[in-house]
């Protein structure tokens, strides 16, 4: 599948595992099969918008979120997309931390 679909899937499974719900409540909840979730988390099922729709209504997951700085065509926003994301599914208390982190080891470097 295309790197989209593996984004959006990975994106989808962590909010569902950050509220704590299994596929199938998750599946229940927006109407559609739990094999189905578990394709759409894996990126291995190119999901329609309408279902993508169902599943963020579902985890309370607004649809601009769940797009928000996907960046996919340009090799060096990749690296950027990856840390973001990575920083993005910590709690926030270690993503501020991270942050500072981030921020020292940069200026560090220019000294």
């Amino acid at each position: 599948m295309s790197e989209i679909t593996t984004i959006v899937g990975q994106r989808l499974r962590l909010r569902r595992q950050e509220l704590g719900y299994s596929q199938e409540l998750t599946s229940e909840k927006a109407g559609l099969h739990p094999t189905y979730i578990g394709q759409v988390e894996r990126g291995e099922k190119n999901a329609t918008i309408e279902s993508i729709e169902k599943i963020c209504i579902a985890l309370d997951l607004p649809l601009e979120d769940l797009f928000n700085k996907i960046i996919t065509t340009n090799p060096q926003y990749n690296t950027a997309q990856k840390c973001y994301d990575l920083i993005l599914n910590q709690p926030l208390e270690e993503q501020e931390e991270l942050y500072t982190l981030l921020k020292n080891i940069i200026k560090y470097k220019h000294n």
